[in-house]
């Protein structure tokens, strides 16, 4: 694809600096398409932050092209936001002329960095090929990180490496030694380096203005728009969330410092504005938010919403959605069992559902989405007809509305409740019931795929031990089939796949990331996981029903 075509149509929403003589060379990469990587927000955020330091000069570079890269940058990072993207990240490091393993780069290399939601929640899978991992919030990191690197530009690889060690939330794998009970057995400890901290935190900014874009493009994936960040992690803690805990604590941008200054500079440039957040209506002044927006003024102004809490669905959100040519409302649901959404921790009743239904139909909105999740721990049939039953109802409550229900597959994710369960192996064919039975009800099923869910667990649960395989999958496809033959050909040099996707582990396991601490501490972790099971003790299935391992594989 010749970049310059959709670089000549962006639109800036801040000045770059002119670099200084002497400045960084930079190479900021996305494991994806330009398209992909120019609509995500925290790769703008980062760029924003690089482009205007006068002592870097940066270049961007996606999958299919990039800026006029410097013959020999210092720092080579990555903004690693999907899992599936890693053969991506691969590619583009043989690109530039990187070895791919840490540990053959030689002193003439550039420091390959990496953040993002993948790296912050678990970076073992990958922590032979960063050299630096930056865990947690951009805003504060990024600075903290290229202040210090600028001070030992002229040291020595080691050297570098051993001062940046010692900046918060900055983590240099190699000073940290995993030790294993034997080559397929669980992870003991991490024996860190003795001029190392022993934990790194992850890094929180609690800053009252948040991510906006940095740039508006035609040729994202979402045409020409604004992003602007309302809020940032979630207060409800769903059990299986990522998003939620590992996030903590909850914050929303300031209104009348950051949301309405941030939306003026969007309308300036677009007529579409994003408003995101894992719970943006949640803002303590979401209605005031709205009521600016339904000023006369922004009567073309295109407003998109990320998913809502169906509780907080009423008249003047409708309205204004509608008003701004939304077709659709979005609200996360989880289950159709009340029972199950109170072992998730979802806060959320059926009335409320059926309300949130009732009052998008009324208002003029063409379709409901909802969000669904199977495999969830004590999940049984019972409960999966119970999501059919909700939806049945929901057809009979708001028969104008178009239904649709996206349905993916538990993972256990790291920093959650329930980051020591496996996945469901019911869950297969729990999607193929609902997809047979809501068919017939005329709802819109989009399950994510089943096999995808579980390679995200090999990674999400994964340690230092993936290494090989990883590189192996490059060439047998970043699929099912793929890690399964990865697997069979490392026979006997790590665990089998069960081990890291289906088999439930003992909380006194040290976890491979457990070096690696958030907001949240490992023991309110493993608070909110035994409260979560005596939730509903008396209709939770047997053992045998959830869980097909047998004894003696668990921890």
């Amino acid at each position: 694809m010749p970049m310059s075509l959709p670089w000549a149509a962006e639109i800036h929403l801040f000045t770059p600096a002119v670099p200084e003589t002497g400045a960084m060379p930079i190479v900021w990469a996305f494991p994806s398409t330009y398209n992909v990587g120019i609509t995500s927000l925290g790769y703008q955020l980062i760029w924003g932050i690089l482009a205007q330091r006068s002592d870097v000069r940066v270049s961007r570079l996606f999958t299919d092209g990039g800026e006029v890269l410097p013959s020999r940058p210092e720092l080579v990072g990555f903004s690693f936001a999907w899992e599936l993207d890693y053969p991506h990240i691969f590619n583009l490091l043989e690109q530039l002329g990187i070895p791919l393993l840490s540990h053959e780069r030689q002193n003439h290399h550039p420091l390959v960095f990496g953040g993002g939601p993948v790296l912050s929640a678990n970076p073992e899978p990958f922590a032979n090929f960063f050299d630096v991992i930056l865990l947690g919030d951009g805003e504060e990191l990024i600075p903290n990180f290229l202040d210090n690197y600028q001070a030992i530009r002229n040291h020595n690889r080691p050297e570098k490496l051993l001062r940046l060690a010692q900046i918060p939330g900055i983590y240099i794998p190699q000073f940290y030694q995993p030790v294993y009970q034997s080559i397929t057995g669980f992870l003991e400890t991490v024996i860190p380096h003795p001029e190392v901290p022993p934990t790194i935190k992850r890094q929180t900014y609690k800053g009252n203005t948040l991510a906006t874009s940095t740039v508006v493009t035609p040729h994202a994936a979402w045409e020409n728009i604004y992003l602007v960040e309302v809020v940032r992690s979630c207060p409800e803690m769903c059990r299986f969330c990522l998003a939620s805990y590992l996030t903590l604590p909850f914050r929303n941008a300031e209104i009348n410092t950051g949301l309405i200054p941030a939306i003026q500079r969007g309308v300036a440039v677009t007529h579409r504005i994003g408003l995101l957040g894992p719970s943006v209506t949640q803002h303590p002044e979401f209605p005031e938010l709205l009521t600016y927006l339904n000023q006369p003024e922004f009567d073309a102004l295109r407003l998109s919403l990320a998913s809502v809490r169906a509780a907080t669905v009423d008249e003047l959100l409708v309205e204004t959605l509608v008003r701004h040519q939304s077709q659709s409302l979005t609200i996360a649901v989880e289950s159709g069992s009340e029972r199950l959404r109170q072992v998730i921790n979802k806060k959320l009743t059926q009335p409320e559902i059926f309300q949130a239904a009732k009052v998008a139909q009324k208002g003029g909105l063409k379709g409901l989405k909802l969000y669904s999740i199977v495999g969830v721990p004590t999940e049984n049939e019972t409960d999966v007809q119970a999501t059919v039953d909700l939806m049945q109802e929901l057809r009979k409550i708001a028969p104008r509305l178009r239904l649709t229900l996206g349905c993916s597959t538990f993972v256990p994710k790291a920093h959650t409740p329930w980051q020591w369960l496996g996945v469901n192996p019911q869950a297969e064919k729990r999607l193929q019931f609902l997809s047979k039975h809501l068919g017939k009800l005329g709802v819109e099923f989009r399950p994510e795929s089943y096999k995808d869910s579980l390679v995200q667990a090999v990674i999400s649960r994964g340690d230092r031990r993936l290494t090989q395989l990883l590189l192996l999958t490059r060439n047998y496809g970043v699929s099912l089939g793929g890690i399964r033959r990865a697997f069979k050909e490392l026979r006997g040099q790590l665990p089998p796949l069960d081990f890291y996707v289906h088999q439930d582990w003992s909380e006194n396991r040290f976890l491979p990331w457990q070096h690696l601490t958030g907001t949240v501490g490992l023991a309110m972790l493993v608070s909110h996981r035994q409260r979560s099971f005596a939730t509903a003790p008396s209709t939770a299935p047997p053992a045998g029903e959830w869980r097909v391992n047998s004894p003696e594989s668990r921890g």
